[in-house]
């Protein structure tokens, strides 16, 4: 119980927190952008579209992983907010470096997509490091302890709907005013993040006696593995059909499905059955899918990014909560990590996979997605949902 003498942290109405949520949402946002324009870009380069596109989705997947065992250390080591702070500036450094990579008369062409290749590493990295100190770390120690799990759920809202915001301001760019324009856009929301974390204030907060260097704590939930890979399983799939081009209407309608995912999440699946919204979410993804493999253009293709956006709200937001209740009480930084992980890396995977050369039709996406989708529907139905039940610790 709170006395007097006892400092209390801010509710989720108090302007901290939005502050620290918006933030969250630049930061995913001038990542995403990348999403739709950076193939366009890398069809002026040596190996073509394809292969270097996978590659350049391929190491910021990579990247994402390279920081994160040394979190906690670093973490401990130097201010949490100064950490994710320095990493968001890393991010803008990457970021402007490949604004003066777009001109391919000053310098050959492999070595422009190898720079870019190191770019895209950093900017996984920096982008894992940030991300994982902001939502696990800055955005629980300012809420109160019985608010957590609602605030963590908030922010996870902000961020996914910044895989919609993020490509759809990155399209519209893109055709006004050029692939520069995006570059300097994602820089400057990076700087935005930047100026919102400034406006909170964060207490010094003492570091742990005994610091190791390497450790799973703020990294990964060792006993989450199985909701991790099913995760990873469906991002993959969205992914696949992320690396189709898409107008700014397809993003714009993912918004509405996200929309939709949120209001269903409070009015329909209030009592419904544990597991029912994701295997919702995983056959709605599934009917898009099928549309998209039935039918070319018309009324029912406009559905497709409807059905995507609420399947993808309704199973991101549920598997959250399971990653939460999975871990101990002290967890709760690490299971929102692995779930991170577990989202990114999916949505890498499937972004290498759809433009990996032999694989870069839209038949062939369609058809590996829907495979992917039909598989994790299986495993969850009869593996993970039950695994999970005996499992879990809340």
């Amino acid at each position: 119980m709170y006395t007097q003498n006892t400092p209390v942290h801010v509710s989720l109405w108090h302007k901290d927190f939005w502050l620290l949520a918006l933030s969250n949402m630049f930061l995913s946002f001038s990542v995403y952008m990348f999403i739709p324009v950076l193939p366009l870009w890398c069809g002026q380069l040596p190996s073509g579209e394809a292969w270097c596109t996978a590659v350049l989705m391929g190491v910021y997947g990579l990247g994402l992983f390279s920081l994160l065992p040394f979190s906690s250390y670093i973490i401990q080591r130097y201010r949490r907010n100064n950490v994710c702070l320095t990493a968001i500036v890393l991010m803008a450094v990457s970021m402007a470096a490949m604004f003066y990579l777009q001109d391919t008369a000053t310098m050959s062409r492999d070595a422009i997509f190898c720079m870019s290749a190191v770019l895209r590493f950093m900017l996984g990295a920096m982008f894992g490091l940030a991300h994982t100190v902001l939502t696990s770390t800055l955005i629980i120690d300012k809420c109160e302890s019985f608010l957590r799990t609602e605030a963590n759920h908030a922010a996870a809202w902000f961020f996914r709907f910044s895989l919609s915001l993020g490509p759809l301001t990155a399209v519209i760019l893109y055709s006004m005013l050029g692939y520069g324009t995006v570059l300097l856009t994602s820089v400057a929301c990076c700087l935005l993040a930047i100026l919102l974390i400034r406006l909170v204030d964060f207490p010094f907060k003492a570091p742990e006696e005994n610091m190791r260097l390497v450790s799973l704590d703020r990294f990964f939930l060792p006993q989450g593995v199985r909701l991790f890979f099913n995760q990873m399983l469906i991002t993959a799939a969205v992914g696949l059909l992320l690396s189709m081009e898409h107008t700014a209407f397809f993003y714009g309608a993912l918004m509405v499905g996200f929309f939709m995912a949120l209001l269903a999440q409070k009015f329909v699946f209030v009592n419904a059955e544990l597991r029912s919204e994701i295997l919702t979410g995983l056959l709605l993804i599934g009917c898009a899918i099928l549309i998209l493999l039935c039918r070319d253009g018309g009324v029912a293709f406009r559905i497709v990014p409807v059905l995507m956006g609420l399947g993808t709200g309704l199973i991101g937001s549920r598997f959250l909560l399971f990653f939460l209740k999975l871990g101990n009480h002290c967890q709760r930084g690490t299971s929102q990590s692995t779930f991170f992980l577990s989202w990114e890396s999916g949505l890498a995977v499937g972004l290498t996979l759809g433009y990996f050369p032999g694989l870069d039709s839209n038949g062939t996406r369609l058809c590996i997605s829907l495979v992917v989708i039909a598989v994790a529907f299986v495993m969850y139905q009869f593996s993970t949902h039950s695994w999970y039940v005996k499992h879990k610790n809340r």
